[in-house]
């Protein structure tokens, strides 16, 4: 018998988690604001997965959208949320962190991973925006991540699948290939017969419609989102500094 293709769901809601469990997913990856790739879940969220929930969880580490290129403080934040999604049952992380120059950030990758430990890590995406897959691929395997998800370098995974059947026999068996993006039903089996892969990981979703009846009429909320990855909306000092100073004494 074949070796069953084990099915990972990417959600970022709790009634995501759910739906996924009902259609069968082997595994979830927990996190947020999947309109930016993905963000660190609410720890309410992870508690209520894990209760109602007897698959495994693997929890996004990542504190904001944008790149992969973390400061000292973001970097204690990724740590702070390793050590409560381990508190939480959480069975492993999925984390990352680059440097500058597109290489994988050995050193800050390294602490994440010994925190996570004797958790599972997966290394996202930020794999697919490296220099160099192969060398990326290599670093990992020294690290002793198990497994790192990829769309081959690609926009999608369909797109990249000659790349990650490359990665795929380069790896022989030392780590685990995971396509990912824009991995749908209809291209999910010839993407594993053409790569070999073990695992697949994809969101599964559509849109879904509110249940309001009344809908405010000239109200938004939110930001526009970022034009690229290499954009993401942050306070500045400067513009909050503007408004008390205007504020002061009003």
């Amino acid at each position: 018998m074949p070796t069953p293709i084990l099915v990972e769901a990417c959600v970022d809601s709790i009634e995501s988690a759910l739906a996924a469990a009902r259609g069968g997913a082997h595994r979830l990856e927990l996190c947020a604001n999947l309109i930016e790739g993905g963000t660190t879940p609410s720890a309410g969220t992870l508690a209520v997965c894990r209760a109602r929930l007897d698959i495994p969880i693997f929890v996004l580490i990542r504190p904001r959208g944008g790149d992969f290129l973390y400061s000292a403080a973001e970097l204690a934040v990724m740590l702070e949320d390793i050590q409560r999604a381990k508190q939480a049952g959480a069975q492993g992380v999925v984390t990352g962190v680059l440097r500058a120059d597109g290489e994988i950030d050995v050193d800050r990758t390294g602490e994440l991973i010994a925190a996570a430990r004797p958790l599972h890590v997966t290394f996202h995406r930020a794999f697919d925006v490296c220099r160099d897959a192969s060398r990326a691929l290599e670093t990992l395997v020294a690290l002793r991540v198990e497994r790192v998800l990829s769309s081959g370098q690609a926009a999608t995974a369909p797109e990249g699948a000659e790349t990650i059947a490359g990665l795929v026999r380069q790896a022989a068996g030392r780590i685990g290939v995971l396509p990912g993006g824009g991995v749908t039903p209809e291209n999910a089996a010839a993407l594993v017969r053409a790569t070999g892969v073990t695992e697949v990981h994809l969101t599964g979703a559509g849109v879904h419609q509110s249940g309001m009846t009344f809908r405010a009429p000239t109200v938004s909320l939110g930001n526009v989102a970022p034009s690229n990855a290499y954009d993401w909306n942050e306070t500045e000092a400067e513009q909050i500094g503007r408004v008390v100073a205007t504020l002061r004494g009003v």
